[in-house]
């Protein structure tokens, strides 16, 4: 009956110690010491859909007046900022007096240069501001807090987007984080391994205008929330219980 008790211990132990082991640190293969990387951020680039925020100064208000049609003054006297304009299908915006310009393609810095170009016709020394709007990502999976995130400015990289989430959790798998893009009209998907530190060098480290992030679980989550996995600790405990039971009748 002892070794009836032990082999049930045992084996208790053996059952508790079989879950797959988790490796929670981001870049664990990091050296102790490393030199500096240069960042290879990756410009974003307007996309159709868009939706550009642009505002406008001049050293004339009167030539001001001529954007003021569908925009909104603000209360400096020699600009104005308009709620947003939106990239249409062709590629374009369509200003007042300017008409349609070609954005599509182009960095924030060089929307503004064209812009600027375009409304110099129109503006004496016009200085143009650009933003983009509606600049989101979405994190869902194996986070705390998964949802749709808009970002200030035009720059995220994936560990600030796993942040904004409130990080993985434990059954998060950091060696096989999904990243969905639309690229040129195609869908374009990328998985990372964060426990590499390889993957900063990737152009899908830094996220894009409506990435979309998924963080995998991994099998120990099926296991543990499985059925027969709850059960069965109560099933072994509950043998256990009993065989010692009976051991303790029987040795009076």
């Amino acid at each position: 009956m002892k070794k009836l008790t032990l082999f049930l211990v045992i084996y208790t132990c053996v059952f508790s110690a079989c879950a797959p082991r988790r490796d929670l640190v981001y870049f664990s293969n990091l050296a102790q010491q490393t030199s500096g990387e240069k960042i290879q951020s990756q410009e974003v680039k307007i996309q159709q859909n868009d939706l550009l925020s642009i505002s406008v100064n001049s050293l004339n208000q009167e030539s001001n007046v001529l954007f003021a049609v569908n925009s909104r003054m603000s209360s400096a006297e020699n600009s104005f900022k308009v709620d947003g304009y939106r990239v249409a299908k062709d590629g374009t915006i369509n200003l007042p007096v300017a008409g349609n310009i070609r954005v599509e393609g182009l960095s924030i810095e060089q929307a503004q240069g064209v812009i600027s170009k375009e409304l110099d016709k129109y503006v004496k020394k016009p200085v143009v501001d650009v933003q983009l709007v509606n600049f989101k990502v979405t994190v869902i999976g194996e986070v705390n807090r998964p949802s749709n995130f808009v970002v200030q400015g035009d720059n995220i990289n994936l560990l600030e987007a796993l942040g904004m989430a409130g990080d993985m959790t434990v059954y998060g798998k950091r060696d096989n984080v999904l990243i969905i893009r639309q690229q040129d009209g195609r869908r374009v998907m990328k998985r990372l391994n964060l426990n590499e530190q390889d993957v900063m060098s990737s152009p899908f480290f830094y996220l894009k205008q409506n990435d979309i992030v998924y963080v995998e679980p991994d099998k120990s989550k099926a296991i543990e929330y499985s059925t027969s996995t709850r059960v069965m600790p109560i099933v072994v405990a509950s043998i256990s219980a009993v065989a010692v039971l009976i051991t303790a009748v029987l040795n009076r």
